[in-house]
């Protein structure tokens, strides 16, 4: 039998938030990725595009900005996308998407910190 698999949605990742004109911006996100749903984003300080947050660096992506809420193609050119950027929200863990650098417990932990200083709250159960 085959299985069908439904890709990721909003309602995956965003569980809760109290006023969507409030907590999102529509953003423009670096050329280069396919970004997924859920993307947790850092903003680049120079020209104020996002991209996947990294681990560590010093373009200003190091530290979290947002999710994305909707997949954007955006590997030949920059893209448009709908982010969360504050709170007050909660969104799932399981459904938060990271750049490859951040590959251990301790950097997930500190994206999970940097995005609740946003007011953007992952929790295990949401």
């Amino acid at each position: 039998m085959t299985v069908l698999r439904q890709p990721a949605t909003m309602g995956d990742v965003l569980k809760y938030e109290l006023n969507p004109n409030f907590t999102r911006e529509t953003v423009t996100l670096l050329a280069g990725t396919n970004y997924p749903v859920g993307a947790v984003l850092g903003r680049i300080t120079a020209s104020g595009k996002l991209k996947l947050s990294t681990a560590s660096g010093t373009d200003g992506a190091q530290s979290a900005a947002g999710i994305l809420l909707q997949a954007v193609n955006a590997s030949g050119a920059d893209g448009i996308g709908v982010v969360i950027v504050r709170g007050p929200a909660i969104v799932s863990k399981a459904a938060l998407v990271f750049d490859a650098s951040v590959d251990d417990a301790t950097k997930t932990a500190a994206k999970h910190a940097q995005l609740t200083t946003l007011g953007i709250v992952p929790r295990d159960t949401a």
